[in-house]
Order: C-alpha cells, then sequence, then structure tokens
C-alpha cells in the first residue's frame, strides 16, 4: 500500500558528499514525519535525521553541521545531502514515515515509524 523508495547510496572517499533521496507514495492519511536511519554491521540502527513539514528537523549528534535534511511537501519526498563524509558514515540508509505529532517527530524512536524503505547502502573509504 505505502511505498518507500530511496535512491542515491553509492561509494564516496572519506570527506566527499552524497545526496540521499527519499520518496514516499501511497498514504491513506498525511503523514508529516519522515526520516532517515543508518545501520551499520554489528551496530544498532540508528536515527540520523527528522523533519516535520518541511520545518523543525532533529540531527544525530554525528552528524550534525555535516548533513542537512529537506523537504519537498508538495511530492512528498525528502533529501538527505551529506558532506564531509567518514569513515564511520558507512550503512545501510534508510528513509522511513509515519503520522507523529511534531514534539515525537523531533524527538524520534525507530520504533515510531511504521513504513520503511528497503534501505541504500552508502560505503565511505579511507
Amino acid at each position: 500500500q505505502v511505498q518507500v523508495v530511496e535512491s542515491g547510496g553509492g561509494s564516496v572517499r572519506a570527506g566527499g558528499s552524497l545526496r540521499l533521496s527519499c520518496a514516499a507514495s501511497g498514504y491513506k492519511y498525511d503523514n508529516a514525519c519522515m526520516g532517515w536511519f543508518r545501520q551499520a554491521p554489528g551496530k544498532e540502527r540508528e536515527v540520523v535525521a527528522t523533519i516535520y513539514s518541511g520545518g523543525d528537523t532533529y540531527y544525530h549528534d554525528s552528524v550534525k553541521g555535516r548533513f542537512t535534511i529537506s523537504q519537498d511537501n508538495a511530492k512528498n519526498t525528502v533529501h538527505l545531502d551529506m558532506n564531509s563524509l567518514k569513515t564511520e558514515d558507512t550503512a545501510m540508509y534508510y528513509c522511513a514515515t509515519e503520522n507523529l505529532s511534531p514534539y515525537y517527530c523531533v524527538n524520534p524512536r525507530d520504533r515510531y515509524f511504521g513504513f520503511w524503505g528497503r534501505g541504500t547502502q552508502v560505503t565511505v573509504s579511507s
């Protein structure tokens, strides 16, 4: 029913940049919150960034100042611009969306989100 599709992953060298995109469709109601998550092998999944209605945002401390999340509300599309990439950023990146209030959107936990993409791999080499 609801489809979430990520794109833009790939392999880059440390210090480089990459832009991820996510398109969500098929909602039966408005899902105001969209977010990016990542999981590296042997590690827990973590929230990278979230955005509410193209406005309020959350960033994990490890990416603050390097990554930027933005949203195209009309097309239900969200982007993650990643700069100054580090090897520690290597992970599978997932996009997700859910009908959340502003508070829960910017104080996010992955369990809050019900609609997930299949992920796109980002590999950063030294």
